[in-house]
């Protein structure tokens, strides 16, 4: 019984005592006031009988437990009109909707993604800075399609052939940008597909840097969200250009091509493509209360469907699902005790943030338990492997991630291994 029930059972008792004694005073004031003597009493008489049943009648309700809330129901994935796409959480890695995320197609101008990728890793090396000139040759002047409207033998930021690259999606800031770094768009494609490697994309082959239509061109939903992620958690600064809906340049100006900058505000990326052969593509991530999502979208059959079909995803992801955040990485999460060190105990945690994405409403069905190594002795190295830690839902695994050691503890004195050795056999 809990403390409601306890009470209210304590005040009927009480009750019941007191109406008993209360009795003879009724009869003795009848007879010694009279009739209106008696009506007050027997009204006070009557509350108390009313007290008593409501007594009862509260320790009843406040016994029943109220019945659990469910949480939302979440519906299936929309099935949308694309050759293919993926809706996936940034911070937790989980896919929450998919279409032949495998399926090797043509990226078409997403490719530019890619080569952005590469101009970046150059800035970060220190090989490359923004405000560097760039001369432009008559190759990338000449290219077709979407174009920034550079000229020849010119020389540009690379400041500014990025913007034209990212919002203008022009192939010639691309390729002028391709062989300035690689000497020839060709040995930069190889480039791009060495970090296309280092990411994971092993089902992406690069041809060229524009995106340029190649029956050997080929990547997948899959690997872009990959690059997508990798682009956002590794380069949060170039990000940002991103969301700029306009540049510039040459007394040109052109508006992004990702319209979905325009209706919806949460949206803050990323690259838009086209050629006939792949169909309408887009790569997509918006952020909603610290929430963010990166949609792929390809092949689709006109610029308004590849923007319907990513705000669908997009919508059905923040409706139905949460982001929490359960433990930051480097923090003490527990400790263990280490054998003939130079301490007894040492501290453990994770390397990185770890994020879970559930249905919403779902945060208390969460359980999480940590698995410590058994007999662990020194000398121990930070961040070497000390067990692991498991997340589960409705007692199903969803996320587990490594345990490791937050300091490094060397090995004791003589007398603390002598001590510890002892001590173990009791253990």
């Amino acid at each position: 019984m809990n403390r409601k029930a306890i009470s209210s059972s304590l005040l009927i008792e009480k009750t019941t005592a007191i109406i008993p004694r209360i009795f003879p005073l009724i009869f003795s004031a009848k007879s010694q006031s009279g009739g209106r003597t008696w009506a007050i009493t027997l009204f006070f008489y009557s509350l108390l009988v009313f007290a008593q049943f409501a007594f009862q009648a509260t320790a009843q309700s406040a016994a029943m437990p109220a019945p659990p809330v469910p949480a939302p129901p979440v519906p299936a994935p929309p099935q949308l009109a694309a050759k293919s796409f993926i809706l996936v959480d940034f911070n937790s890695g989980r896919v929450l909707a998919e279409k032949n995320i495998n399926k090797k197609v043509e990226p078409a101008s997403i490719t530019k993604l890619m080569t952005a990728y590469a101009v970046y890793k150059e800035l970060s090396a220190g090989r490359l800075s923004l405000d560097e000139k760039v001369t432009i040759s008559k190759k990338a002047w000449r290219m077709k399609g979407s174009k920034m409207f550079i000229e020849v033998g010119k020389k540009i930021s690379v400041e500014d052939l990025l913007k034209g690259l990212i919002i203008q999606s022009g192939n010639d800031a691309t390729v002028a940008l391709a062989e300035h770094i690689a000497g020839s768009e060709s040995s930069f494609a190889d480039l791009m597909n060495q970090y296309a490697q280092q990411l994971g994309m092993y089902d992406t082959n690069f041809v060229n840097s524009t995106g340029w239509p190649n029956k050997n061109h080929l990547t997948t939903a899959g690997d872009l969200v990959k690059l997508a992620s990798a682009i956002i958690r590794e380069f949060p600064e170039h990000y940002a250009w991103y969301k700029q809906k306009e540049f510039t340049y040459n007394k040109i100006k052109q508006s992004n091509r990702n319209k979905l900058l325009w209706r919806d505000k949460s949206v803050d990326g990323f690259k838009t493509g086209h050629t006939e052969s792949a169909g309408y593509c887009l790569v997509s991530s918006a952020i909603r209360n610290d929430m963010r999502l990166i949609a792929v979208v390809l092949g689709t059959r006109s610029e308004k469907t590849r923007e319907d079909v990513s705000q669908s995803l997009l919508s059905y992801g923040f409706r139905f699902y949460e982001s929490n955040k359960l433990y930051g990485g480097g923090e003490t999460l527990n400790s263990a005790r280490i054998w003939k060190g130079a301490m007894e105990n040492i501290n453990l945690g994770i390397e990185e943030d770890l994020f879970v994405t559930i249905p919403r409403g779902q945060y208390k069905k969460l359980d999480a338990t940590m698995d410590i190594n058994s007999n662990i002795e020194a000398p121990v190295q930070k961040g070497e492997k000390m067990g692991r830690v498991s997340v589960k839902l409705d007692g199903k695994e969803i996320v587990t991630q490594t345990l490791v050691a937050l300091q490094t503890v060397e090995e004791g004195s003589f007398w603390q291994r002598s001590k510890d050795q002892i001590l173990q056999m009791f253990e």
